[in-house]
Order: C-alpha cells, then structure tokens, then sequence
C-alpha cells in the first residue's frame, strides 16, 4: 500500500479540472460527463504509474461496478463495488445502470 498511496498523492497534485461542458435540460445545470472525469484525471494518474480499471460483476436487478487502480509496482487499490439498480431490465436500461455506475 506504501507504493501506490504515494503515487496518487502524486498523481492528484496533476488533476485537472473536470470542465462541465454539458447541460441537464431537466435542472437546467451543468454538469462534466463521464470522458470530461477521466480526461481531467488519467494523464496524472498514468504519469505517477497508476492504472484505472473499472470491472462490472453480475447482478440479476442491476449493474455492480468497481473502480480499482493498479500500480507499477503490482499494488492495487479497489474503490468498492457501486450497486445501480437498472430502471428497465432491456439493453437500454442496464446500459444506463452501467453510465451511472461508472
């Protein structure tokens, strides 16, 4: 845990912004999407040696996603699993499950 807690310390001082450059026409908010997080993230993330994995689990009512970082020196760090619920059980839900979960 040594190698990998010093790695995103290093890595976070490299973060960026997650610019919002999309709307919620429902709140009428702005709001950074999924590619706007990890583009503002994994140039600092890989510069320090770290990967971001993000594996889904089977789940009959929903998705299950968990977010693990892998370091260089084989050290891995898992973020827990995030349980969503799919609203319909079709493709279109599960696949919207999923874009929340991740």
């Amino acid at each position: 845990m040594k190698n990998i807690a010093a790695a995103l310390v290093k890595a976070q001082r490299a973060f960026g912004p997650a610019l919002k450059t999309n709307t919620n026409p429902h709140f009428r908010s702005k709001y950074a999407d999924l590619s706007a997080v990890i583009e503002a993230v994994i140039d600092g993330l890989n510069g320090a040696g770290i990967a971001l994995m993000q594996h889904s689990h089977e789940c009959s009512d929903g998705v299950i996603v968990e977010t693990v970082f892998v370091h260089e020196s084989g050290e891995t760090l898992s973020a827990g699993k995030l349980h969503v619920p799919a609203s319909k059980h079709d493709a279109q839900g599960y696949g919207s499950a999923l874009t929340y979960a991740r």
